[in-house]
């Protein structure tokens, strides 16, 4: 394994973590950690955005231009997201578990069909 992908493996670990734990805390009504929630969530927001600028850098590889192609597969990307965050709501806070489970596939689905469309398919 390569330096670069070590580094960015462990730092894209602890973002994803304290990231996924600022959302538990946000919106778990029962840890009463909302403030703290968005925080934890928003360090792990910007921690990821610093693992891909490290990685750029170490891998000598520019950052990806803004066009319309890229700024709509992140629009895509936030909105898979949401649909499997709200899913996962939807089962462990709102106890709406066939409903929860059957829009947090959607969203899965939705995220693994960003690979084909940043990779393409040949």
């Amino acid at each position: 394994m390569k330096k670069s992908s070590f580094v960015a493996l462990i730092m894209g670990t602890v973002s994803g973590v304290l990231f996924a734990l600022g959302m538990c805390m946000a919106l778990l009504p029962e840890w009463n950690a909302f403030t703290e929630g968005v925080v934890f969530g928003g360090i792990g927001i910007v921690l990821g955005i610093i693992t891909a600028l490290i990685w750029c850098k170490m891998e000598n590889k520019k950052l990806p231009k803004m066009n319309a192609k890229n700024v709509f597969r992140i629009i895509y990307a936030v909105v898979a997201a949401l649909v499997l965050g709200i899913g996962m709501c939807m089962c462990l806070v709102w106890e709406q578990i066939i409903w929860g489970t059957l829009i947090g596939l959607l969203g899965i689905i939705m995220l693994i069909a960003l690979i084909p469309m940043t990779k393409g398919i040949k």
